[in-house]
């Protein structure tokens, strides 16, 4: 079964271009994805199937329709979603902290996969689960999932572009001696490990800009924003500067006060897809971090 993907009218701006050019140029489509659609689904012309090589005139309908999405080999686990935002291309979720996003050799089920799957079927939908950003398990807040292929490749070239926005507040150790600034260092795995991040010359480039909000006797409440994903950046940058997160004990933080890393992922901001308009989300704190951030002057 054939789902729709696609779906624009040629303005005087894409008449005489082909279908392939104004796809690839103007909506976004890889190679990869205009062959499958080629191959699999089918490109229509004012509903009838056209090669993409046809040149456009204006008011001419394209739509492009695919194969509906296998189910990943991921066994849906019916759980409690904290969703923010839907349509037919993005799903917009609350992860809280503790919750694993995909399933791994140490957690096979009880993930957030599992849960966005049963989702999906129990609407009748059938899609993958392709998660555009990642959190780590004890890291709270917005996630934004794809729900298919052309949508997540959109965002990921927005993450790329660096167009698509991720904001996190933190509380960590200290009182950090830069109120504001950018945290550029490199980052690599740590020898001898296979989890462990850290700051290396011949790691990855990977820059975190960082505010503080409020200081308390000895810890201070920070908004990030990430310029590149690496993975545990936020982490390892500030552990690097002698001030973990709190409750961080991967990376030298204790657990005193909290009993997970004290990160939350608190804002998101993208143009949608489809529609090109401005997407903003935000999330409040949740309560472990909201009474630390309250006892912040």
């Amino acid at each position: 079964m054939l789902e729709e993907l696609l779906r624009f009218v040629a303005d005087e701006q894409e008449a005489g271009q082909t279908i392939r050019d104004v796809l690839q140029s103007g909506y976004g489509v890889s190679r990869r994805l205009l062959t499958k659609a080629k191959h699999s689904g089918e490109i229509l012309l004012n509903g009838q199937p056209v090669y993409v090589t046809v040149r456009l005139a204006v008011g001419d309908q394209v739509i492009v329709r695919l194969p509906m999405d296998v189910v990943d080999h991921i066994e849906p686990e019916e759980m409690p979603l904290v969703i923010r935002y839907e349509d037919e291309d993005l799903l917009i979720i609350a992860k809280p902290h503790g919750l694993v996003v995909h399933p791994t050799r140490t957690h096979p089920c009880g993930t957030l996969a599992n849960g966005v799957i049963a989702y999906y079927l129990a609407k009748g939908e059938t899609h993958s689960f392709r998660p555009v950003n990642r959190l780590d398990k004890d890291t709270s807040g917005l996630m934004i999932v794809a729900k298919n292929q052309w949508a997540h490749e959109q965002c990921a070239r927005m993450q790329k572009d660096r167009t698509l926005k991720r904001t996190y507040q933190a509380i960590v150790h200290g009182n950090l001696r830069e109120k504001q600034g950018v945290i550029d260092a490199p980052i690599g795995l740590r020898d001898g490990s296979i989890i462990e991040r850290m700051v290396r010359h011949d790691g990855q480039p990977a820059r975190t800009f960082f505010r503080v909000l409020a200081e308390g006797d000895d810890w201070s409440w920070l908004e990030l924003q990430l310029e590149t994903g690496r993975t545990h950046q936020i982490r390892v940058h500030l552990a690097s500067l002698g001030h973990p997160l709190l409750g961080d004990d991967l990376y030298g933080g204790s657990r005193e006060r909290i009993g997970r890393q004290a990160l939350h992922a608190v804002q998101l901001s993208l143009h949608h897809p489809r529609t090109g308009k401005p997407l903003t989300f935000t999330e409040p704190l949740p309560p472990d971090m909201a009474k630390l951030a309250g006892q912040c002057s």
